[in-house]
C-alpha cells in the first residue's frame, strides 16, 4: 500500500486519527469510542488498521499502543531531524546518571533510594528527585522493613515516553551481558541479594566493633546504628 485509504468525511476512522492527533496523552479505545460513538471492539479494529496502513505507507508518523492507550509518534528514521528542529530537546535528555537510576528503579520497583544507592554505587537522590519532577518516576508507597521509607516507581509517562505497553514489556537485561559473570551479576543486582548482603556485612561490622570496645561502646551516640539499620531512607521524609 503506497497511499492512504481515502476517507469520507464523518467516518469514524479519520475521527479517530483527529482525536489523536489532539490528544497529549495515550487514549484508550474504549475511549475513542464514546467520543466517536462506536463500539470499543470497532475503535480497537479501526486503531489496528491505522497502525497498519501507516507502516505499509511508511509515513513520517507511526500509531503505537503504549501504556494503555494509542498515541502518534514521530517514525524513528526521523529522529534526528525531528531533535535539531525542536530547540527545547535537549533540555528533556536524560544523564548518564539519571538513566542509570531510572533502570534500576524500572526493573527493581517497588524500589528505596537506599536500594538504588546500593546498585548504583553512589548516592541517587538528587537523580531520583528530577526524575520524579519530570514525571517518570512517582512515589508508590512507603516500606516498612526500612523505618517506613519511601517506595518508588515508573510512571505511565516512563512507560510512553520508552514506547512500552507496561513494565513486562521491558527487555531482558542479561541478553545484554557479554558473559556467565556479567550475567550472574545482573541477577543479583536485580534480585537485591548484593545489597542485603552489603547491609548484612556492615551489621556484623558494627557487631565486631562493639565487642572490641566493649563498655566504651555504650558511650558513643546510636546514630550508626540508625544508618545501618534502616538505611538513609529514613530521612526521605
Amino acid at each position: 500500500m503506497n497511499d492512504l485509504e481515502p476517507l469520507s468525511p464523518l467516518s469514524p476512522k479519520g475521527a479517530i486519527e483527529a482525536l489523536l492527533l489532539v490528544s497529549s496523552d495515550p487514549v484508550s479505545a474504549s475511549a475513542l469510542a464514546q467520543a466517536v460513538d462506536i463500539t470499543p471492539g470497532e475503535a480497537a479494529s479501526l486503531l489496528a488498521e491505522l497502525k497498519v496502513e501507516y507502516e505499509e505507507a511508511n509515513r513520517g508518523f507511526q500509531l503505537r499502543e503504549v501504556a494503555g492507550g494509542w498515541r502518534l509518534f514521530t517514525h524513528p528514521a526521523y529522529h534526528d531531524i525531528v531533535e535539531a528542529y525542536v530547540l527545547s530537546w535537549d533540555t528533556q535528555k536524560l544523564s548518564q546518571a539519571a538513566l542509570e537510576a531510572l533502570a534500576v528503579i524500572a526493573y527493581h520497583q517497588p524500589v528505596t533510594r537506599e536500594t538504588v544507592k546500593g546498585i548504583r554505587g553512589v548516592n541517587s537522590d538528587g537523580v531520583i528527585s528530577s526524575l520524579v519532577d519530570k514525571g517518570l518516576v512517582r512515589e508508590v508507597g512507603r516500606d516498612p522493613q526500612r523505618g517506613q521509607a519511601i517506595l518508588y516507581g515508573t510512571t505511565n509517562a516512563f512507560l510512553e515516553k520508552f514506547g512500552l505497553r507496561s513494565t513486562k514489556d521491558l527487555p531482558d537485561l542479561e541478553q545484554f551481558a557479554p558473559d556467565e559473570q556479567a550475567r550472574q551479576f545482573i541477577r543479583e543486582r536485580l534480585s537485591g541479594r548484593s545489597i542485603q548482603s552489603t547491609l548484612e556485612e556492615a551489621a556484623d561490622d558494627l557487631d565486631e566493633e562493639r565487642d572490641l570496645m566493649g563498655d566504651d561502646y555504650d558511650d558513643e551516640p546510636d546514630d550508626d546504628l540508625i544508618i545501618v539499620g534502616n538505611a538513609t531512607d529514613d530521612y526521605d521524609d
